[in-house]
C-alpha cells in the first residue's frame, strides 16, 4: 500500500462489510494511484470489481471538481453494477491536512427488497397499478449541483474501460460514430472529458487517442488548446488599470 495513512480504513473496510450485510459493498480507494486505486473490498460480488480496480467516473469528477474542499462526504447518489443492476451510492473523502488522501465508499444493492416491495404491493392492487403508478424511491444528491451532468456511477475493472466507456458516452450524444468525428466533434469530446477528470488517469492521453482513432498529439494539441481558451476567457475578466480607477 503507498500511502501508510490509510492502513486503519482497511480493517474498517471489513468491519462495515461484515455488520451491513451482504447487500452493502464497501471499497476503499488509495489516490496515489488512480489506475488501480482500490486496496480493500469487501463484498465485492455487487459491482464485480476487485483489489487493483481504478477509480470511477463519478469519483474522478468529485476530485476534478475539488468536491472534497467543502463537504468530508456525498451520499445517496445513484450507481449502476457491471450487470445493470441500480445501486445507492455514498462515498466519504479521506483527507489528511486538508489534502485528499483515500475514498471510503458504500454501494447498497438494494434489488432484493425493490421485489419484496412490488411483492406487497400485488397483495393490495392489481399488476396494471404497478406498472403505471407505483415508483420506487428517490434520490437526494447531497453534494454539489455540477456533479449532477454525471447520470449514474458506473464501477469498471480497469482504466482502459473507464476511458472507453468514457468517450462511448460522448459519442452517444453527439450521435455520430468515431469514424465520422469532424475536428470540433472531437475537440468537444476532448473537453467534456477533461472537465468530468478523465485525463487525471495516468496514460490517459494514449488511451483517449486510440478510441478517437488519431494520435495522442492530436490529444495534447487540444488540450493546449482548450486550456488558451480557458485563459483567453478568464484573462478578459480581468479588470484594466483605467477601469478600476474610473
Amino acid at each position: 500500500m503507498a500511502n501508510s495513512l490509510l492502513a486503519p480504513y482497511i480493517k474498517l473496510t471489513e468491519f462495515l462489510g461484515n455488520a451491513l450485510g451482504p447487500d452493502y459493498e464497501v471499497a476503499l480507494h488509495d489516490l496515489t494511484n488512480r489506475n488501480q486505486s482500490i486496496i480493500a473490498i469487501a463484498n465485492s460480488n455487487i459491482s464485480g470489481r476487485d483489489i487493483g480496480a481504478p477509480l470511477t467516473n463519478m469519483a474522478l469528477q468529485m476530485i476534478k471538481d475539488n468536491v472534497y474542499e467543502t463537504t468530508d462526504f456525498c451520499s445517496n447518489y445513484k450507481g449502476i453494477a457491471e450487470n445493470g443492476k441500480a445501486l445507492r451510492s455514498s462515498t466519504m473523502f479521506i483527507k489528511h491536512e486538508g489534502k485528499l488522501i483515500g475514498l471510503l465508499c458504500i454501494n447498497f444493492d438494494d434489488s432484493r427488497y425493490q421485489i419484496i416491495s412490488e411483492e406487497l404491493m400485488r397483495i393490495c392492487h392489481p399488476d396494471t397499478f404497478i406498472g403505471t403508478s407505483f415508483q420506487y424511491g428517490g434520490q437526494h444528491v447531497t453534494f454539489s449541483s455540477n456533479i449532477k451532468s454525471v447520470s449514474s456511477e458506473r464501477f469498471p475493472d480497469s482504466k482502459d474501460s473507464v476511458i472507453s466507456e468514457a468517450v462511448s458516452t460522448e459519442l452517444a450524444v453527439l450521435n455520430v460514430s468515431v469514424e465520422r468525428l469532424t475536428a470540433d466533434e472531437r475537440i468537444s469530446i476532448i473537453s467534456s472529458l477533461e472537465k468530468k477528470g478523465v485525463f487525471l488517469l495516468k496514460g490517459s492521453v494514449q488511451n483517449v487517442a486510440d478510441n478517437l482513432h488519431c494520435s495522442s498529439a492530436s490529444v495534447y494539441r487540444y488540450l493546449s488548446q482548450l486550456k488558451n481558451i480557458v485563459f483567453k476567457s478568464d484573462s478578459a475578466n480581468i479588470p484594466r488599470k483605467e477601469d478600476e480607477e474610473s
